[in-house]
């Protein structure tokens, strides 16, 4: 059964990218290149590792269309093909076709309030190859 194993990310609007991932580095020590920062964490389940990624966007970022809200939430999901054949089956707007890149697939969609919803099955080794 396709499902969500984990929070992949969480991405935020920020006026200032740049100051505000200085100010987390130099007040709470998270080292963060422009594209956020990686953690990574132990899992119970297979691969026993995971990754969540802690990134602010420029408050003018267009990526979180069509939702206006301030924030997007990315969930990690074990088969994202066969979890967007089932969210479309129940009713789920699904905004995108799937993409894939050399770190994932990725699809989105907008839940009940109108947030949009990054959907991402990983290739760990990719992101733990660093």
């Amino acid at each position: 059964m396709a499902r969500v194993t984990g929070i992949g990310g969480i991405f935020f609007k920020s006026e200032d990218p740049t100051k505000l991932r200085e100010w987390y580095e130099d007040k709470l020590g998270i080292k963060a290149d422009e594209y956020g920062k990686t953690f990574l964490w132990n899992a119970t389940e297979p691969p026993h590792v995971g990754s969540t990624v802690w990134a602010p966007f420029n408050q003018k970022t267009t990526y979180f269309e069509p939702s206006q809200k301030q924030f997007m939430i990315n969930f990690r999901v074990n088969d994202l093909s066969e979890l967007v054949e089932e969210l479309q089956a129940k009713g789920v707007n699904v905004i995108d076709s799937i993409l894939e890149e050399s770190y994932g697939k990725f699809a989105h969609i907008v839940d009940l309030e109108g947030n949009k919803i990054e959907l991402w099955e990983p290739v760990d080794e990719v992101m733990f190859d660093k």
